[in-house]
């Protein structure tokens, strides 16, 4: 059985009623028991963890960065200043791709700066929450 591991990080735990107008108004863990249902990914072991703390996520990427088949990872707002998570990224043999719900190339132009997305294998944005099930199946194809 394959192994993907979801790691979200700060203020994603408020998915479905943080600013419904970017993210939605679905729970994250709702959904992912709906996606682990589904017959495409009957033969996938999908773990998520969520951490509001920058050192939570590297020590994560540490401790599953050598076993998995692949990591999804949405950093959140780490995502455009965190050089640490992009360096714990490079140093695991695991594949990583980084997940945004929202388009953050639409949002404030902050956001338009990621420091993960040349260190990861691949970025998917935009989709809503979809955007974990087309990470999921990006490690398949």
């Amino acid at each position: 059985m394959k192994r993907i591991i979801i790691i979200n990080g700060p203020n994603l735990n408020l998915l479905g009623i943080r600013e419904t107008k970017f993210y939605g108004t679905e729970n994250f863990h709702e959904y992912i028991h709906q996606v682990k249902k589904k017959k495409i990914f009957s033969n996938i072991n999908i773990d998520c963890y969520q951490y509001n703390c920058e050192g939570k996520i590297i020590d994560m990427l540490h401790q599953i960065g050598f076993n998995s088949d692949g990591i999804l990872l949405n950093a959140g707002a780490y995502t455009h200043t965190s050089i640490a998570i992009a360096d714990a990224i490079k140093s695991i043999t695991t594949p990583v791709v980084e997940i945004h719900i929202s388009n953050i190339y639409s949002r404030e132009i902050f956001r338009k700066k990621s420091f993960l997305s040349s260190v990861c294998n691949g970025t998917i944005f935009g989709f809503g929450l979809k955007s974990y099930e087309l990470g999921i199946m990006s490690f398949f194809l």
